[in-house]
């Protein structure tokens, strides 16, 4: 045992940028984190360092971050370092508890019923208004109302907020606010608050009430809050006021990993801190720890392309300058880049790739397969179990759920009541022997060697834990179980991971495989702006730091076997692939395309000018009578409905109503003529053209 004082042993091991943020205690402080640098580690270690030194109390301390996970994962860390009293929460969770403690008071009589979905809600408020709406539109509208309350908007100021915005399902915005405004009422009647409810309540009650928020600021006097480039309008306007008129705070971010922004996050508050907070103290980490040069140098360049790529055009949107990450492990292989003829040989590409990882020695557990949207994970899925090769599916069913999972707490439970003197990995692995564990892994696969890989996971989770715990016994193990099930924190299960990149952010693996690199997937079609671009090209250089050491990109040039070739490689590997890798860079459309494309001003019918955008793509006035073919339209919905469920997205993402009305109205026998369509641009004409002329040509 070292003679050193714990406070002192808690600094050992961070290098000279992670030490500056720990032994930085008072704030304001903002830390510039790059994918990689340690930022948990710093952040960890400063408040464990605070609490040893005698700076902060424990109970004083709030912690925020944004998943339930990082949380869970936080609150582990500080327990190790010996500061387990301070709270580490999500934004929710922290006002949430909150809410339940002050409501009675502050407002009187029970909290209202939280609102688990939005769903059946919005659907009820939107027949009251005799809206006819499906499953996707009622999943787009419940999107937009959640971004609005995150902005803080209410029903009569969403529209003019709005403007500008993609219309959900196709729906003008006035339409939408009235669904919001009925929803809303549907709540009130009710007594239910929904999610964001969580958040505007809790700021209500701490702006109007002085000693409700007098007492959170004597709770809490010392903020961190990661992931900072994350943050709402509505969150930051709750940090402001737990804050009060203090600077104590420390916020961790990376304006190169903002991907959110459709939810209503933006990166304007850690790229404002020290505008905001005069004097306020910086550090940047850079030392990537995580990944190889190899893959730290393609991360770079994907960034800095972007700078370059703007900077020759006109008109070009702010980009803050991004971190550039120095690389700190042995070098290792390079990034490779394949092109495959359609995505069933994709799939079976990477397939063949993990099973010669898999045959070297890296654990499946330690490899994943990350795409743009969930709906590109079936032909991964098929792939692999064609191969004999596990998986798990992030964000499939939950760990915690599972029936063997279940039923293993449930023995735990009981063993720790009458716990013995045996060590406790040995103790759980006797106890999950009874059902189905056993030290090697079954060479069957399916439901026998999922059940296994589960009871594998809690085994491997007592033998990391009784390294890192001293005391350690099986009812704490078995608390941290049920503390991790709250949050769903599950451990590591073996088996090759599916995952979007959005749910990919927080997590890394030794082999990640980027799929799908098209143009229309990446970016995705409907990134139509500049800053919608942007987004994508953060949300690959979030993918490209995921990995540590092995690292595959890879497109395909058709949907199906025997398609025609009509896909192009993603913009964004023009600066990243060497030569030889096939299909050629990508190209702007030109001026003379995009006024081609640009829709009609004058209704086909009735010659008047066209006024609204709905109006513009369908070519007609709307109340101009319509000339398509009823059968027509709902088949092309029926197929559209499809797609967004497929792709995940949003069913406006593939096509408007509008648009829809104009295809079907416009009857388009050829790619030429459909392209001639306002809402039909390159990317959609390659992803949906022939599947929209087939449709035609059946319905005609």
């Amino acid at each position: 045992m070292s003679d050193q004082p714990f406070e002192e042993r808690i600094l050992e091991g961070l290098d000279n940028e992670q030490r500056a943020v720990a032994t930085t205690l008072a704030g304001p402080l903002c830390v510039l984190a790059g994918a990689g640098t340690g930022k948990t580690r710093a952040i960890t270690h400063r408040i464990a360092y605070g609490v040893h030194t005698g700076v902060y109390k424990p109970q004083q301390v709030l912690a925020v971050t944004f998943t339930a996970r990082a949380a869970a994962e936080m609150r582990t860390r500080l327990r190790d370092l010996g500061a387990g009293g301070v709270q580490a929460r999500t934004f929710h969770a922290a006002a949430l508890r909150q809410l339940q403690y002050f409501w009675p008071s502050a407002v009187g009589g029970p909290l209202p019923a939280l609102v688990d979905h939005k769903a059946q809600l919005i659907a009820e408020a939107a027949r009251r208004l005799r809206l006819s709406t499906d499953r996707a539109a009622i999943r787009d509208v419940a999107a937009e109302i959640e971004w609005a309350k995150v902005s803080m908007l209410m029903p009569d100021s969403y529209v003019a907020a709005a403007a500008g915005r993609a219309e959900p399902a196709g729906m003008d915005l006035t339409t939408v606010a009235r669904i919001f405004s009925a929803y809303e009422d549907l709540k009130i009647d009710r007594n239910l608050i929904d999610f964001e409810d969580v958040l505007l309540t809790t700021v209500g009650i701490l702006q109007e009430d002085e000693k409700v928020a007098a007492t959170v600021r004597s709770q809490y006097r010392h903020f961190v809050v990661d992931e900072y480039q994350d943050v709402s309008p509505l969150q930051q306007r709750l940090l402001d006021l737990w804050l009060g008129d203090r600077r104590e705070l420390c916020v961790v971010g990376d304006a190169s990993q903002t991907i959110y922004s459709f939810t209503g996050a933006t990166s304007r508050h850690l790229l404002n801190f020290t505008s905001r907070y005069e004097g306020a103290q910086v550090v940047r980490l850079v030392r990537d720890y995580r990944s190889t040069p190899q893959v730290v140098r393609l991360a770079n360049t994907l960034l800095a392309a972007r700078s370059s790529e703007v900077d020759r055009r006109a008109g070009a949107t702010s980009w803050s300058a991004p971190l550039e990450l120095v690389a700190q492990r042995p070098a290792g292989p390079e990034p490779v880049f394949t092109e495959c003829t359609d995505d069933e040989a994709e799939a079976a590409e990477v397939a063949r790739r993990i099973g010669e990882l898999l045959a070297s020695g890296v654990p499946a557990s330690e490899i994943a397969i990350l795409f743009r949207t969930n709906g590109q994970s079936e032909a991964y899925e098929q792939a692999l179990a064609s191969a004999g090769i596990g998986y798990q599916l992030r964000g499939g069913e939950r760990f915690f759920a599972r029936r063997e999972v279940r039923d293993a707490l449930l023995q735990l439970r009981a063993a720790a009541r009458a716990e013995g003197e045996d060590d406790v990995p040995q103790q759980v692995r006797d106890v999950l022997s009874s059902l189905g564990y056993t030290s090697t892994a079954p060479q069957t696969s399916g439901a026998v060697r999922e059940k296994w890989e589960s009871l594998a996971a809690l085994v491997g989770l007592a033998d990391e834990l009784s390294r890192t715990r001293e005391s350690f016994s099986l009812r704490m193990f078995v608390a941290e179980l049920e503390e991790r099930a709250a949050a769903q924190h599950a451990p590591t299960v073996q088996g090759v991971t599916l995952a979007s990149l959005h749910s990919a952010k927080g997590l890394e693996w030794d082999a990640v495989f980027l799929v799908g690199l098209s143009e229309g997937l990446m970016p995705i079609s409907f990134a139509d702006t500049q800053e919608a671009i942007d987004e994508e090209r953060r949300l690959l250089y979030v993918g490209i730091t995921r990995a540590r050491a092995h690292l595959a990109l890879s497109w395909s040039i058709s949907r199906s076997p025997g398609g025609r070739a009509t896909r192009k490689p993603s913009r964004f590997l023009d600066a990243l692939r060497p030569a030889g890798t096939g299909g050629r860079p990508f190209r702007q459309p030109t001026a003379r395309k995009a006024r081609k494309a640009a829709a009609p001003a004058v209704c086909r019918v009735c010659g008047k000018a066209l006024g609204t955008g709905s109006e513009r793509k369908m070519g007609r006035c709307g109340d101009c009578p319509a000339t398509y073919r009823e059968e027509t339209f709902e088949a092309l919905r029926g197929w559209r409905l499809e797609e967004a469920r497929d792709k995940d997205v949003p069913a406006f993402v593939v096509f408007t109503d509008a648009t829809l009305i104009a295809i079907a109205e416009a009857k388009p026998q050829t790619l030429e003529e459909l392209g001639e369509l306002a809402g039909v641009g390159s990317a959609k004409l390659e992803r949906y053209g022939e599947a929209v002329i087939d449709i035609i040509s059946r319905n005609d």
